[in-house]
């Protein structure tokens, strides 16, 4: 049992080592995160409008070709009405006309209207790009900050990491389990000692009975008001040695 609670608090003390790490880059890695994620926002964007001036592009040269078409039909009509028999004839083809020359308006409104919002989204683009390489040219610095940051740690990031995993593969499973649920809870602190009678986690007093009981190191004890798993004196010097 010695050993067990031994490993825990050592486990606890590379953690504490890598947190400190962890520490020294400060926001850099979440500032990248977020820049990385408001660049692609822009990029998806920008990818979803110029996609919208295609596809008004289309129906604006699908609408000039059957406005042409009308324009044609419009033209026939017209000449037709020279050669009616009677006002029966006449009303129809007159109808045929002004129903074409409507419809040609429609659609000439229409790509109006899209060659309106085409321009308006090519502004907009345009708005947006010095922007986007402003966030490019940002991450790009947070980024080399970062590298550097990780670079000048990375030989005891490593070595400590190894050393993570020897301690994980040596301690029992439920011990993990436990010491990763109250690390989590705890922000980083799953083990404390106690120092001045008192758990060193959340600074409340630890009962003398307690105490004794944790000294002798034959099982596992959670402080009472924090949850946190109490190791003695003892556990901490040696693992420290």
């Amino acid at each position: 049992m010695y050993n067990r609670l031994k490993i825990i608090y050592q486990l606890q003390i590379i953690d504490d080592q890598l947190d400190e790490l962890e520490e020294l880059r400060g926001d850099l890695p979440k500032t990248v995160e977020d820049l990385e994620q408001k660049i692609n926002n822009f990029k998806e964007d920008i990818k979803n409008m110029e996609k919208e001036q295609k596809d008004s592009l289309k129906t604006r040269i699908k609408n000039e070709k059957e406005a042409g078409k009308l324009a044609e039909n419009q033209k026939r009509f017209k000449s037709q009405l020279y050669q009616v028999r009677n006002n029966k004839e006449y009303d129809a083809l007159t109808k045929e006309i002004d129903h074409t020359e409507n419809q040609i308006k429609n659609l000439s409104s229409e790509n109006d209207a899209l060659a309106d919002t085409s321009k308006n989204i090519t502004e907009h683009i345009e708005e947006m790009k010095p922007i986007l390489n402003e966030l490019k040219d940002e991450l790009k610095a947070k980024k080399a900050d970062l590298k550097e940051i990780i670079k000048a740690n990375e030989k005891e990031e490593t070595i400590l990491q190894s050393e993570r995993k020897s301690a994980e593969n040596e301690i029992k499973k439920p011990d993990l389990s436990s010491y990763m649920r109250i690390r989590k809870a705890k922000k980083g602190k799953a083990v404390a000692t106690i120092k001045r009678s008192a758990c060193s986690g959340c600074h409340n007093i630890v009962p003398s009975q307690r105490q004794l009981e944790i000294r002798q190191n034959n099982r596992l004890f959670f402080c009472e008001y924090c949850g946190r798993i109490l190791v003695s004196s003892e556990i901490a010097e040696s693992v420290k040695a």
